[in-house]
C-alpha cells in the first residue's frame, strides 16, 4: 500500500505509463506556461521540489515525476540503470506530448538529465545539473583518491542482504538528517516512508548494484568517450559535497557550453538549501522552443 500523499498547495497528481512501469507525476503551475521538468535523486522523490516549484510556478509548468522504484511511482524488478531513467522520462515527454523543456536534476536525477542531453539534444533547451559527476572526468580527477572515498558509501547499500536491512531501519531519515539540518522532520518522514519500504529498499539495492557492477566500469572503459553535451548545461554542486571533490570543473571538448558553478556554505541537496539559486537558475535559462524531433530510445536521435 502507498503512503499517504503529502499535500503541497496547487499541486495535482496523476499517474503516467511508459514502458515496463508506472510514473506519478506532480505538477504546479499555468498547463500552457514554459514546461520545467523537475527530477529527484536518491533517496528522495518528487518533493525534492517542495521549496523551488513554488518559486517558479507562477511563470512555468513545474513537472516532476518519481524516479521508477521511487516516491509514488511502481517499482518494477528490472530498469534502474541511468540510461533507462532517461528512456522512461523521454516517454514521459512523449506521453504529455512536450516537445522541449527546461530540465533540471539533481542526483541521479541530473545523471539521467545528461544522458538525455547527450542522446537527444533537441529535447532539453537548457540542463540544470545537480549534485553529480559528469561522465568525462580528467585524469587528475580520475586518479584521485577521493574519488573512490567519495563513493564508498555505495558499497554496503548495492549489498543484496546489508543493503535492504540498512533501508529498512531507516537509513534514510539517518543519510538526510546528517546532510543538511534543512530537513524538516516532515521531510524526513515523507522520504522515510516510500525508500523505507520493502520495495524501497529493493530497488535502492538495485540502482546501486546496477551502478557498481556495470554502468561504473563502462563509464571508467570510456563508454561515453565520443559522447557530446551541447545542450546549454550548468553543473552546480555544493562546496562541502563530497561530489565537488571528484567533479572536473571542465568536459573539455565533449561538453563546449557546460557552466560549472561551486556553491559556497552548501552540500549535496542543494534543492534544500538554495532554492532561491535553483529558481534564479531557472528563469535564467528560458526555454527557446523549436520544433521537436522523434527520437529513438536505444541511445541516439532518429
Amino acid at each position: 500500500m502507498r503512503p499517504p500523499m503529502p499535500e503541497l498547495p496547487g499541486v495535482h497528481h496523476r499517474d503516467v505509463a511508459v514502458d515496463g512501469a508506472v510514473l506519478h507525476l506532480a505538477e504546479l503551475g499555468p498547463t500552457d506556461a514554459d514546461p520545467v521538468l523537475l527530477v529527484h535523486g536518491w533517496p528522495q522523490n518528487w518533493w525534492c521540489w517542495n521549496r523551488v516549484a513554488p518559486l517558479l510556478a507562477d511563470e512555468y509548468r513545474c513537472l516532476m515525476p518519481d524516479l521508477r522504484g521511487h516516491g509514488w511511482s511502481s517499482a518494477p524488478d528490472d530498469g534502474y540503470e541511468k540510461e533507462h531513467f532517461a528512456d522512461d522520462l523521454l516517454r514521459l515527454l512523449d506521453a504529455l506530448g512536450l516537445e522541449r523543456v527546461v530540465y533540471v536534476g539533481h542526483d541521479w536525477g541530473a545523471y539521467a538529465g545528461l544522458l538525455i542531453g547527450i542522446r537527444a539534444p533537441q529535447r532539453l533547451s537548457h540542463l540544470i545539473a545537480i549534485s553529480i559527476a559528469h561522465p568525462w572526468p580528467s585524469t587528475l580527477h580520475s586518479l584521485n583518491p577521493l574519488r573512490a572515498l567519495a563513493l564508498a558509501y555505495q558499497l554496503p547499500l548495492s549489498a543484496p542482504v546489508l543493503g535492504q536491512r540498512l533501508m529498512s531501519a531507516g537509513l534514510t531519515r539517518k543519510v538526510l538528517r546528517a546532510a543538511s539540518a534543512k530537513f524538516s522532520d516532515r521531510d524526513l518522514e515523507i522520504y522515510e516512508s516510500t525508500m523505507g519500504s520493502a520495495d524501497g529498499a529493493r530497488v535502492t539495492v538495485a540502482l546501486y548494484r546496477t551502478f557498481l557492477l556495470k554502468e561504473l566500469p563502462a563509464i571508467a572503459l570510456g563508454r561515453y568517450r565520443n559522447a557530446r553535451l551541447e545542450v546549454p548545461t550548468e553543473l552546480i554542486v555544493g562546496e562541502g559535497d563530497p561530489v565537488a571533490r571528484i567533479t572536473s570543473p571542465t568536459a573539455n571538448e565533449h561538453a563546449p557550453a557546460l557552466h560549472f558553478e561551486r556553491v559556497p556554505n552548501a552540500g549535496h541537496f542543494l534543492p534544500q538549501e538554495v532554492p532561491e539559486l535553483i529558481a534564479t537558475s531557472v528563469a535564467s535559462a528560458g526555454t527557446n522552443q523549436v520544433e521537436w524531433q522523434p527520437v529513438t530510445l536505444d541511445g541516439g536521435a532518429s
